[in-house]
């Protein structure tokens, strides 16, 4: 009987095939010791193990450099610098040579020691070290002690990996061709890992619980990275409906493609300004193809996230430079660091806190972290001398922190001029409206603002007090709840009474009901994630804009947001296939109640 696990969908795709738990965590070591004599043989050993583990990085590394540029290969840097580091290999080998033991078990002691220490530490740039040295320990003591390596997945037959947890340097290694999907019982759509998943083209789903512990190697699975679904020991039927729903989905994709060149507009002309979301430089160029006319939110947090060091200004601004190269002439908006709430940056060494997402995240990060806020600054107005690159601010509650900021950059933009470093003094200052009180000061903080964004993910989530990436309470949240709807067309208003451009690039544009709702408010700026722009546009080119008007203009006056939708649907008139989007925002699953 087939069992159904629901987690978090990370990277859109299905895929069908046996189950390969990854086990990467750390082998037993024996307590060996040797006869003395034998002590050089196994310094010879530690040293072959170091030369391998430097050339499997390498190669790795190369790997990563070409499918997802220079930027994120940089992740092994560290381990390769370790494996040279006299703490590690110099006590090491004393070990071996006076206490006479193995390798793996010297080199293991060694390792337990260092982590026990930097443990201690209250230094940052010790401490950032610890996820490379874990890493690296479970790499070179597999080799000695001539185990498979964890993440060698050659000779498998292709399957689905189910893990505990993914670390960056573990994913990149990931073969597409052998790694149909992955399930994790942890992680989220802003994981480090999910991000590479969705680059590499990997279907993957989060926040999976138990799942290692449950599932075994071998047994027959259906992923479904697109609304987070892991199908265990699926049954005929499971097998037909999902079948069906790839050929539906892959076939729709062609006539897709197709449209990427043809232009953002409605039936009754009005043209619509459709951007692309992207979560790393790499996925820029994928954007650009799927017919992004620039790009709405680009997420920074691939800089810190899952690294254990704070990114230099140099690395930053050729990741920035790289994405406005990818859009000449077309806006490039630079979402600031969202940390904290679900993403923690080792070296920021974030507080413990009962509400993380009411905590200290995003812009108040920022502005108390100034070493970490500074050289982004930097980056981003030198990375305007290259296009027309626009700076935003998350989590923004009040125009003193927009006052703020336009302090600091005008510090950094004195600083520039004297180094004799291009920047364009044109660019763009914008504020992301996340919160309820963004919302309500909305024309106040136009008066500081030349852009506003709208990410309705969060906004959702703190108007209802609904935590998104909760699946209990997945039928809570609800982007059509008429307090969510009047509180985006209020911003709408005050942007466009300010004279300001007002766009939205939370999840909610990329729905028929929400691009439909939203231009009906007089958004026609919209940002959606890159593999979604094609089927924005095919329902943008497909309805009118004053039946949008007209629709918006009922779901504004809707009690419930049963109302509202009937007002959406209604207006819309057929004129979109609903069930082709089906899995989001509580429409119904073609195929069957599966």
């Amino acid at each position: 009987m087939s069992v159904v696990r629901d987690g978090i969908g990370v990277a859109e795709g299905i895929s069908f095939g046996p189950i390969r738990v990854l086990n990467w965590g750390m082998p037993d070591v024996p307590h060996q010791t040797l006869d003395p004599s034998a002590a050089e043989l196994e310094v010879t050993r530690f040293a072959e193990a170091r030369e391998w583990a430097r050339a499997r990085l390498l190669d790795i590394q190369a790997g990563t450099e070409e499918i997802l540029g220079p930027l994120e290969s940089r992740i092994f840097e560290p381990q390769l610098l370790m494996l040279e580091d006299p703490e590690v290999v110099d006590g090491t080998v004393r070990y071996i040579r006076e206490n006479h033991l193995t390798a793996a078990r010297a080199f293991y002691w060694r390792m337990l020691e260092l982590q026990a220490q930097w443990v201690r530490t209250s230094n940052p740039m010790v401490l950032d070290r610890l996820s490379d040295l874990e890493d690296l320990m479970v790499r070179v003591l597999h080799h000695l002690l001539d185990l498979r390596e964890p993440t060698d997945l050659t000779g498998d037959e292709p399957s689905i990996v189910v893990a505990r947890n993914l670390t960056p340097s573990l994913t990149v290694q990931m073969d597409p061709e052998q790694v149909l999907g992955i399930a994790a019982d942890e992680g989220t759509r802003t994981s480090h890992w999910a991000i590479l998943a969705r680059s590499m083209g990997i279907p993957a789903v989060a926040g999976m619980v138990d799942l290692s512990r449950v599932a075994h190697d071998g047994q027959q699975a259906i992923l479904d990275g697109r609304f987070g679904r892991l199908i265990l020991d699926p049954d005929d039927r499971d097998h037909r409906v999902y079948r069906d729903r790839k050929d539906r989905i892959e076939a729709w994709e062609e006539e897709l493609g197709q449209l990427a060149r043809l232009d953002a507009v409605t039936v009754d002309g009005q043209p619509v300004a459709l951007r692309a979301n992207i979560d790393v430089p790499a996925e820029s160029g994928r954007a650009a193809s799927h017919g992004a006319e620039g790009v709405g939110l680009f997420r920074t947090e691939f800089l810190v996230v899952g690294r254990n060091a704070m990114p230099p200004e140099e690395e930053q601004y050729e990741a920035y430079r790289q994405v406005a190269a990818a859009f000449p002439g077309q806006a490039v908006i630079v979402r600031t660091f969202d940390l904290g709430g679900d993403k923690f940056p080792t070296f920021l060494h974030m507080p413990a806190e009962e509400n993380p997402f009411l905590g200290w995240r995003a812009i108040r990060v920022c502005l108390d972290r100034l070493e970490l806020f500074r050289p982004q600054i930097r980056a981003l107005l030198r990375a305007t001398a290259h296009g027309d690159v626009r700076i935003m601010l998350p989590l923004v509650n009040d125009v003193e922190e927009v006052i703020r900021v336009r302090e600091l950059i005008s510090e950094e933009e004195q600083g520039l001029r004297r180094d004799g470093i291009p920047f364009s003094s044109a660019f763009k200052l914008g504020v992301l409206i996340e919160t309820p009180a963004a919302a309500l000061d909305a024309a106040e903080l136009a008066r500081y603002s030349d852009f506003f964004s709208i990410g309705t993910n969060d906004l959702i989530q703190y108007t209802l007090a609904v935590d998104r990436t909760n699946a209990r309470l997945a039928s809570l949240y609800n982007p059509f709840h008429p307090a969510v709807v009047r509180q985006i067309h209020q911003v709408s208003r005050a942007a466009r009474a300010a004279g300001i451009e007002v766009s939205v690039c939370g999840e909610m544009a990329a729905t028929p009901l929400g691009a439909f709702l939203l231009l009906g408010l007089d958004i026609t700026t919209l940002s959606v994630a890159w593999p979604s722009l094609p089927e924005v546009k095919k329902v943008i080119r497909a309805f009118r804009m004053e039946d949008a008007r007209a629709a918006a203009k009922q779901a504004l006056g809707a009690a419930t947001s049963k109302d509202v939708t009937e007002a959406l649907v209604a207006g819309l008139g057929g004129a979109v296939d609903l069930e082709v989007f089906s899995g989001r925002w509580n429409l119904s699953l073609p195929g069957g109640s599966d």
